[in-house]
């Protein structure tokens, strides 16, 4: 999964959890960005993200990997 994909999924979750989603260029260095979901947030790279990340991001922002 790549930056791309996982942003249009994660705010299709938001929309249907009724959360916000902001996305936060200037927040990050380099090629990183903020995402915040609700209160929740974690950087976000350009490019691929492997299994282990994805799975580290979904944590911080609280979203199990059954309802992403």
């Amino acid at each position: 999964m790549n930056d791309r994909e996982f942003l249009r999924r994660v705010r299709r979750y938001a929309k249907k959890a009724d959360l916000t989603v902001r996305l936060l260029p200037a927040k990050g260095k380099g090629s990183h960005a903020v995402v915040q979901v609700g209160s929740h947030g974690t950087t976000l790279k350009r490019g691929e993200l492997g299994p282990g990340l994805l799975r580290k991001m979904l944590e911080e922002l609280h979203i199990r990997k059954e309802d992403f």
